[in-house]
Parts: C-alpha cells; sequence; structure tokens
C-alpha cells in the first residue's frame, strides 16, 4: 500500500534539494495535491477515490523495486515481469529510496527465510496481506531447492486482476506458479480442500463493501502451492465476518500449518479497532489457535516529529490516511501491539535505520554504498527513523509440545533477531 510522497517531505526541510529528489519508496504515492473547482463526491465515491488512489500506487511499489534491482541492490530477475507497459521507460529511484527498498526487502526476505528454513521436516504456510506485484512468493519458488511452503496472496480485485493476467502471459510466471504450460489450460483445485475448484461468486460484503463485476477466473488464481485471492479486507473486519469472504478464505488457507503473516504497509490504512478485529479473525478463526503464527510488518511510524507531520499532511492532500498511526506511533507500541494480538511468545520492532546500521556487515554495506553516490546521509537517517518493521509470533500448542519434547523450535531463527541483529542481513 501507500507510503509518503518523498520528495515533497524533505523539500520541506530543504527546499534548494527537494527538486533533486526522486519520487516515492515502496508503495509510494503518485504526486500531486488537491485540484481546485472539484465537485464534491458523495460518501460513497470519495471512498472509491481513496481505495483507487490506495490500489494505484502498487505499480510505484514495482517501479521502485525495479529500480533497485537495475542499480544492483537486489537480485530479482522477476521483478520487471511486474512493471506495467503503460508506466514507459521505468524511472530510476534516487539513491535514498533504492536504499530503503533494499533494507525493507532484504531485511523482511532474511526473517521469512529464518521462518521457512526452521524445522524443515514441517510445511509452512505465508499468507501477504495487500500483495499487490509482490514477488516473494516467485523468488521463493525459483530456489533450486525451493522451501516447501503454502503461499497466499490477499488484494483488492483490481489488484489481483493485474497480477493474475500477469502470471498467465508470462511463461517463466506460469511455470513456477505451477499452471499449465498451455495458455488454455486451468488452474488446479485448492491444495488444502478436497474440494472441486471453488467458483464463488464476486465478494458482497455486509460492511459496504463493494461487488467487483470480474469473474475470479480473472482475478484469483489457484495452484497447489499457490493462491492470489481477491479480497477486500475490510470484509473480514465486521463482527462477526462476512460470511462469504470467510468461506472463500477457509476454501484455501491450512488452519494447522505453521503461519506467517506479512503486512507491508497495508494494515496502517485500517483503523486500529478493525485491524484488530482482522488479525482476531486470522488468529482465532482461520487459524486453530494452538498452531503456531506470526505476524510480520512494515510501516511509518513517528508522526509527531516536523518530518512526520508533513508526511501525513502529504498523505491527506491525496486523500490518504494513515488510520493506525497515531495509536502505533513508535516501537514501543508497536512491540505492545503485537502482544495485543495474541503473539506472547516475542515480540520486536526496530526502524529501517537500524537495520541499515545494526544489521548489514561492514562488507555488505561497502558493497551497497559503492553502486551509487549518495550526498543525502542526513536526509536518509530521516527517511529511514520513519519506517519499521515489527514482528512478533505465538508457540501455539503444538509449537511448545514440539520443543517439550525436544523436536525444532520454529521460531529459533527470530527470537535474538531483534536483540542481536549483526551481521545477519546481505
Amino acid at each position: 500500500m501507500a507510503t509518503p510522497q518523498i520528495p515533497t517531505l524533505l523539500a520541506s526541510r530543504n527546499p534548494q534539494r527537494g527538486s533533486n529528489l526522486g519520487r516515492s519508496r515502496g508503495r509510494g504515492g503518485r504526486g500531486g495535491g488537491l485540484r481546485s473547482h472539484q465537485p464534491e463526491l458523495t460518501p460513497e465515491e470519495q471512498k472509491a477515490r481513496n481505495d483507487k488512489i490506495i490500489q494505484e500506487t502498487d505499480q510505484d511499489a514495482s517501479v521502485s523495486r525495479l529500480s533497485a534491482v537495475q542499480v544492483g541492490y537486489l537480485h530479482d530477475p522477476f521483478a520487471d515481469c511486474f512493471v506495467g507497459s503503460g508506466s514507459g521507460t521505468p524511472q530510476r529511484r534516487f539513491p535514498i529510496i533504492n536504499r530503503g527498498t533494499y533494507v525493507r526487502t532484504t531485511a523482511i526476505d532474511q526473517l521469512v527465510d529464518n521462518f521457512l528454513s526452521s524445522d524443515l521436516t514441517t510445511r509452512k504456510q505465508i499468507i501477504s496481506l495487500g500483495a499487490g506485484s509482490d514477488t516473494r512468493f516467485f523468488r521463493l519458488a525459483s530456489r533450486s531447492v525451493p522451501p516447501d511452503v503454502l503461499y497466499h496472496e490477499l488484494d483488492f480485485p483490481a489488484n489481483t486482476a493485474q497480477k493474475v493476467a500477469t502470471i498467465r502471459r508470462t511463461p517463466k510466471l506460469r511455470a513456477l506458479a505451477g499452471l499449465p504450460t498451455s495458455q488454455q489450460g486451468q488452474d488446479t483445485p485448492p491444495a488444502t480442500s478436497s474440494k472441486d475448484e471453488v467458483s464463488r461468486s464476486p465478494q458482497s460484503s455486509s460492511n459496504g463493501t463493494t461487488p467487483d463485476p470480474q469473474s475470479t477466473q480473472d482475478t484469483e488464481l489457484h495452484t497447489p502451492n499457490y493462491h492470489i485471492l481477491a479480497l477486500d479486507m475490510r470484509s473480514l473486519t465486521s463482527k462477526p465476518p462476512d460470511p462469504s469472504a470467510l468461506s472463500a478464505l477457509q476454501s484455501y488457507i491450512s488452519p494447522n500449518l505453521p503461519t506467517l503473516l506479512l503486512s507491508e504497509c497495508c494494515l496502517c490504512y485500517l483503523p486500529p479497532s478493525q485491524s484488530t478485529t482482522l488479525l482476531s479473525t486470522f488468529t482465532t478463526t482461520l487459524i486453530n489457535p494452538t498452531t503456531p503464527l506470526a505476524l510480520l510488518l512494515y510501516e511509518p511510524i513517528n508522526p509527531t516529529d516536523a518530518f512526520g507531520r508533513v508526511m501525513l499532511s502529504n498523505l491527506a492532500s491525496r486523500g490518504i490516511a494513515l488510520a493506525s498511526i497515531e495509536t502505533y506511533p513508535d516501537l514501543e507500541s508497536q512491540r505492545a501491539r503485537m502482544k495485543s494480538y495474541g503473539f506472547d511468545a516475542g515480540q520486536e520492532a526496530v526502524t529501517v535505520n537500524e537495520v541499515w546500521d545494526e544489521c548489514v556487515d561492514a562488507e555488505e554495506k561497502r558493497r551497497a554504498g559503492g553502486l551509487e553516490m549518495m550526498d543525502e546521509i542526513e536526509e536518509w537517517e530521516l527517511l529511514a527513523r520513519h519506517y519499521c518493521l515489527a514482528w512478533g509470533w505465538r508457540d501455539g500448542g503444538i509449537g511448545k509440545e514440539k520443543k517439550d519434547e525436544g523436536g525444532k523450535d520454529i521460531w529459533e531463527g527470530w527470537r535474538n533477531w531483534g536483540s542481536r541483529r549483526r551481521d545477519r542481513v546481505g
């Protein structure tokens, strides 16, 4: 989902340098403020407009990822697949943007790998909330020895439709996703169900979400190890959750596999009460309470200093609100947040600046630092202190029993990552 428009924010501190900075990092915005003489929108029109703004930021994320790949920060042979043809020549981001994309991606990759590499005798499950054009599944599936993981991606139908279309027309993506080589081939049944392929009508929610007219054949993809589900996650924030949305997820999500939930700038758009209800649906209904479960998120923090205030003002001018940032404004509140969700076995949170300073070893710093000249060191540190990674986990009864019996600890690679991080990234 969206992140602030970085050039505008930095220009507010140093106008002489602002015009030389690139566009947004991660799922950053498209720029521009409010237009004059706009007709007043109805609440439903305003909601649809805001949803569209958030949905469209995914293309900026793709361009930022491709920029970091082309400069040499990251290795991702799939990054160019998801940059839309309508974008023209992909724009190279500026050094602080590329470094931010690199640090965010490699830190999340390390924590994901620590989860997947623990207890190799047990299959794992990953559920990515608001996944958009993220390439992580394909990077995992392309390894010489792919991990044994059931991978799910949830997002708005508008975003999943674009991704499904890209996968279907790109041979290397089709092969890794497990689709037939023939373009006319059909997807396979759910891996976690003995039922035939689920064919459900577009979502209709009791909490005001709008049904999407596209068929699930256009917006969803289902193979034995990979599921893309078209879902407005607000349908899971009512009490009880929308029955059709819940049933759709239960058709594919395994309640018993050790599971990692990923949220990269997704939960920050939901009011805290809604994100709490959404997480409760996962922690108590979709995933059995005795199953090991974790949440890893990336999102903005520190909204009350000068940079943070301009960040929020800039987003508001574009119709975007970070609904949870005032409730979870710093690392301490992010750790407490994890515990409140039921992740009682461990909680940790670090800024992106801490990841760069403490996690990236000297040799990797020299490599990354030599890729392009960065003279905005102060700006980089300021920016990187306003984004965080936070994670928490529960052992679950199954995980605790395995440890008590001398088995492998699912979260072994997570327990000390936050407190002894050096040499773990890169």
